[in-house]
């Protein structure tokens, strides 16, 4: 286990603690459907290119009713960048050593009107310490509602922190979630957030805010579409646009990236690629 100083330690808690409770409201909504699914969860051991233990993480994934697939990862990682990756790395160019402690959550759904999500919030230190992450909601068949209420929720819990943090990053997230190559966003939006740094309590508040804004809104978007009729239709635009969400993750997605890069698990890593997907 890598030692860990006290800032370190808190925002690990809080990763695990929230992986907890979103994992226990998704299996209560499986419960509520008639389905008897529940999390599995994966342990996993990372060494550090030095050959130094490198911390490691737990990939939880559950296929259900509602559900099709939902992985919800959480990672406590630490060691060096190897070669240029530092250079990209927010106060890493001088020197390549990191430590990386967060929460990574991809949820697919068997009924076209519930729409998927993403959500991850993580610490990172290098030479420097700071917050990001963010929540988007990815719908195959928008619905105005829906995109309202999640919206709304996510801007009560900016507001509650920074007067300018929802304008920023509802924008950030607008054009960081974007495929260029389609030209098309990948979903509805969200926020975005990152380099967040200096006052380390304020910021994991508003961290723990937003994955308290994620529980609050999206259970309850899942709640009011599960039941709801499709037809052959709305599946074929769902699979469609779960081949846009692969493309986006596995050619521009950050996340995906520092995982391939700082020796994650390849399982953990890929785990936001869809079950099922089409390319017409």
């Amino acid at each position: 286990m890598m030692a860990m100083d006290e800032e370190q330690t808190q925002a690990r808690a809080w990763f695990e603690q929230l992986r907890d409770m979103i994992c226990a409201e998704f299996e209560a909504i499986e419960r509520e459907a008639g389905s008897g699914a529940g999390f599995e969860y994966t342990a996993w051991d990372r060494t550090d290119p030095s050959g130094a233990p490198g911390g490691g993480g737990v990939r939880g994934v559950m296929k259900g009713q509602v559900f099709e697939k939902v992985g919800v990862n959480v990672s406590t990682v630490g060691g060096t960048f190897e070669g240029d990756f530092a250079k990209s790395i927010h106060g890493a160019g001088d020197d390549p050593s990191f430590f990386a402690t967060g929460i990574s959550l991809v949820a697919h759904m068997a009924n076209p009107h519930v729409p998927a999500v993403h959500m991850n919030t993580r610490f990172l230190v290098t030479t420097k310490r700071w917050f990001g992450g963010g929540a988007d909601l990815n719908p195959p068949l928008p619905i105005a509602e829906d995109t309202a209420d999640f919206h709304a929720t996510l801007k009560r819990a900016c507001d509650a922190h920074g007067a300018d943090y929802h304008e920023r990053f509802k924008k950030w997230a607008e054009e960081y979630f974007y495929i260029p190559h389609r030209h098309v966003h990948r979903g509805v939006g969200g926020i975005f957030y990152d380099h967040l740094e200096g006052d380390f309590a304020a910021n994991l508040a508003f961290t723990q805010a937003v994955g308290r804004a994620f529980l609050d809104a999206y259970p309850r978007i899942v709640r009011r579409r599960m039941a709801a009729p499709f037809t052959a239709a709305d599946e074929s635009q769902m699979l469609e646009w779960r081949g846009r969400y692969a493309e986006f993750n596995l050619v521009y997605d950050r996340g995906t990236l520092f995982g391939l890069k700082t020796g994650g698990n390849i399982d953990a890593i890929l785990m936001s690629l869809p079950p099922r997907a089409t390319w017409s």
